[in-house]
């Protein structure tokens, strides 16, 4: 087979993207703690520029937001763990109300001729369920979060490197206008995605705990936090988020709980979703729809919680990547939303006035 051809191009690609995910899924335990670094790094940087327009050194502005950092893992972590802990020793309690809410209903069911075996039914309704889905993303973002002290050094030292690293890259690139064209609008759209993104999960996540203390919903602020980090999951992060406070709603209160739960949910996430979030984000970050929902299982798989958090990130610098070379346009084309790819009938409409523009007298 000839090298030069289009398909040996084509499976010599492929093989070597083959070699580098394999290699990152091997190296995962190394990746995500850096990864995780970087974007906290470029989140919080403009924090640390905004404090240097006002003269405040730049090691005092990094301390203080290493300092908020860690004041919120830590309460977050509390939180997390007293929650747990009070959910464990309220099991007896949470089963025995489950028992009773479907007695009712299996005995609607029967009137109906629709026979269920009343404890097979609650073995796969275990009021544990309502725990599984939190339980399995918090384990995993918390093996990530026991490399805290790497973390937060890696993010220490990037963020003090920051001012000087632009300058470096001008030196090293050999084509550096192009390039730093590219990696400044990766900056500046993963820090408006990020910065835009985290105060619409913020809200959603107060709304959702003032809307379930309102509904006496037990571990209301755990489901809250849930809804806060979900959020930053496209798609189907709010929908998962859900799932665990609307059973124990129904666990506690029944199925008109459960129902308010639920249109709660969606309520909060139409009006931040749909409303505020699109009108703050504009045309957003130039992604389909399916490419996102792809990309979050794609970083899942391959990065675990943390790759599910930041898959809308890491495909914009994939996008980025690809557009910085003609060979490789196309596929950043396949990967842009429709608002964001000009028709073939605006750049024929475009030519065909530059050439009446040339054949015109002068």
């Amino acid at each position: 087979m000839d090298i030069k051809s289009p398909i040996a191009k084509a499976m010599i690609v492929m093989a070597c993207v083959t070699i580098v995910l394999a290699g990152i899924k091997a190296a995962s335990v190394i990746v995500v703690p850096f990864l995780l670094s970087a974007f906290i790094a470029i989140a919080c940087s403009p924090l640390i520029n905004w404090a240097s327009r006002y003269r405040i050194p730049r090691w005092a502005s990094v301390t203080l937001v290493i300092l908020i950092i860690l004041v919120i893992g830590f309460m977050l972590a509390g939180l997390i763990t007293k929650s747990l802990t009070e959910f464990q020793q309220n099991m007896p309690i949470y089963r025995e109300q489950l028992t009773g809410e479907f007695a009712w209903v299996i005995n609607k069911l029967n009137v109906l001729n629709i026979d269920i075996d009343k404890d097979l039914f609650l073995t796969y309704l275990d009021p544990g369920a309502a725990m599984s889905v939190a339980t399995g993303f918090l384990s995993g973002l918390g093996s990530v979060l026991s490399n805290l002290v790497l973390i937060l050094l890696t993010v220490i030292f990037m963020l003090f490197e920051a001012e000087s690293m632009p300058k470096r890259i001008h030196i090293a690139l050999s084509d550096p206008d192009m390039k730093m064209t590219h990696i400044d609008r990766f900056l500046q759209s993963v820090n408006s995605y990020l910065g835009i993104k985290m105060l619409v999960s913020l809200g959603t996540g107060i709304s959702i705990a003032i809307w379930l203390y309102f509904l006496g919903i037990d571990h209301f602020l755990l489901w809250s936090v849930l809804a806060f980090m979900f959020n930053f999951i496209p798609n189907i992060g709010s929908i998962i988020a859900a799932v665990p406070a609307v059973l124990m709603a129904f666990v506690e209160y029944g199925f008109t709980k459960a129902g308010l739960t639920g249109l709660g949910f969606v309520f909060v996430n139409m009006v931040m979703g749909n409303v505020i979030e699109p009108r703050f984000m504009g045309r957003g970050l130039g992604l389909s729809t399916l490419v996102v929902f792809l990309s979050l299982i794609f970083w899942g798989w391959l990065l675990g919680s943390i790759g599910m958090l930041l898959s809308v990130p890491l495909t914009m610098v994939v996008k980025i990547a690809l557009e910085s070379r003609e060979e490789s346009k196309w596929l950043a084309i396949l990967l842009s939303s429709d608002e964001t790819v000009i028709s073939p009938s605006v750049i024929i409409n475009e030519e065909s006035k530059d050439l009446k523009s040339t054949d015109e007298p002068t």
